[in-house]
C-alpha cells in the first residue's frame, strides 16, 4: 500500500504545481499504525514531488492504544510536529459504548507521555454519548485541559448504520440522546474553552493563539488540498474528487498506471453554495465583497436577502459587511447554511 501511495503522489504532482504545501496530514484511519520508516518515506515523498514551504505543518492522527512511549520518542525526531489524538471520552463506559480501541488508562497515558515531547498537540472529544452527564461531559473537557493541550476537536456522536450501538439503540437497549442535551453540551463546551482562552474559529474547532490547525483552516478557507490514498477527497477549487475506497481496486488502477479517481466539476453556484457552508462555520465568515468578486452581485443581493430572518432571530449578524454566526446560531449553522443555498 506504501508503494501504490508514493505512485499516486508521483502521478498527481502536476496537479498542485503552482502552490507550495503548508500542511500535510496523515489521517483518515489509523496512521498511526505506520512505523516512522514508513511514515518518513511518505514524507520524502511530498518532498520530492512538490515545492513545500519552509516549516509546514505536519500532522499524524493517532489512537492512544498506539502511542507508547518509544513511538512518541521516535515521532519527536521525525518531521512530524503535530498530534491529533482521537481520546473521544476519558470514561471507561463511554469508550466501551462507541467500541473504541483504547480504555480511559491509555487515553490519558498517552496525553502525559505526548505533552512531553510535542507542544502541538490536538485532542479528539465527543459530546452527545448516551448516558453521559452534563456533568460527566465538563469533567472530560476538564480532564483535556489539564494536560496543557492547545488545540481540540469536538464532535456530537453520529450513529453509524450497521454498528453495535445501531443495535443496541435500534433494540431499545440504549436511548438516543435528545437533541436538546446535545445543544446544551455544545454549549458547556464552548463556555468553557472560551474561559481557557481557546478561540472557537471553527464550529467543531478550538484552538489557542498560534496554534490553529492550518490543515482544518485551509479546508475551511476554501484553499485547494490533495488527498492520496483510498476514499480520499481532494478539492481544486472548481471541482471535487475522490479515490475508490477498494484498497484492492485501489491498488490494481496504479499498478496499471490509472488513477482511482472520480471528479465532479463544480458549478458557479456549486462554489457559491459551498464558500457560503464554510465561510459560515468559521469565524471569518462569508464576506459580501467576496461573494460579489467570485460569484457576481446578483448572488450578493441573493444572500443579504436571504440571511435577514436569522438576522432578526439573532442567529446571524453582519460585521463589517461580513456575515457571522451568534454564538445562539453556531450549534445551527449547518441547517441556516443549507437554507442560504441558491438552487441551481
Amino acid at each position: 500500500m506504501i508503494l501504490s501511495l508514493v505512485k499516486e503522489l508521483k502521478i498527481r504532482r502536476d496537479e498542485i504545481q503552482n502552490t507550495a504545501i503548508e500542511t500535510i496530514y496523515f489521517g483518515g484511519g489509523t496512521p498511526s499504525i505506520l512505523n516512522v520508516d514508513e511514515l518518513q518515506f511518505l514524507i520524502d515523498s511530498v518532498y520530492e514531488n512538490y515545492t513545500v514551504v519552509k516549516h509546514p505543518e505536519i500532522t499524524l492522527e493517532a489512537n492512544p492504544d498506539d502511542l507508547s512511549e518509544e513511538k512518541i520518542i521516535q515521532l519527536s525526531k521525525s518531521p512530524i510536529n503535530r498530534l491529533s489524538i482521537g481520546i473521544q471520552s476519558f470514561f471507561e463506559k463511554d469508550l466501551k459504548l462507541m467500541n473504541r480501541a483504547h480504555n480511559a488508562h491509555e487515553a490519558k497515558k498517552s496525553l502525559l507521555l505526548a505533552t512531553q515531547y510535542f507542544k502541538n498537540i490536538s485532542v479528539d472529544l465527543i459530546y452527545g454519548i448516551p448516558d453521559c452527564t452534563n456533568d460527566q461531559w465538563r469533567e472530560n473537557i476538564k480532564t483535556a485541559l489539564s494536560y496543557g493541550v492547545p488545540h481540540i476537536s469536538s464532535y456530537a456522536l453520529t450513529i453509524e448504520p450497521k454498528t453495535a450501538l445501531e443495535t443496541l439503540i435500534n433494540n431499545g437497549k440504549i436511548k438516543m440522546v435528545h437533541e436538546q442535551k446535545v445543544a446544551a453540551q455544545f454549549q458547556i463546551l464552548t463556555t468553557e474553552l472560551q474561559k481557557a482562552n481557546f478561540v472557537h474559529y471553527e464550529l467543531s474547532n478550538f484552538g489557542k493563539e498560534g496554534f490553529f490547525s492550518k490543515n482544518n483552516s485551509s479546508y475551511w478557507l476554501g484553499k485547494p488540498y490533495l488527498g492520496i490514498g483510498p476514499s480520499a477527497h481532494s478539492f481544486d477549487g472548481k471541482q471535487r474528487s475522490w479515490n475508490v475506497k477498494n484498497n484492492t481496486k485501489y491498488i490494481k488502477c496504479l499498478i496499471e498506471n490509472q488513477l482511482p479517481i472520480e471528479r465532479e466539476i463544480l458549478t458557479k453556484t456549486d462554489q457559491y453554495n459551498e464558500y457560503v457552508m464554510t465561510g459560515l462555520r468559521t469565524i471569518w465568515g462569508v464576506s459580501l465583497a467576496t461573494v460579489t468578486d467570485n460569484f457576481g452581485r446578483n448572488y450578493a443581493i441573493y444572500l443579504k436577502s436571504e440571511s435577514e430572518k436569522y438576522i432578526q432571530q439573532e442567529l446571524l449578524y453582519f460585521e463589517d459587511e461580513i456575515l457571522k454566526t451568534t454564538k445562539k446560531g453556531k450549534f445551527l449553522v449547518d441547517g441556516i447554511a443549507s437554507d442560504l443555498f441558491m438552487l441551481n
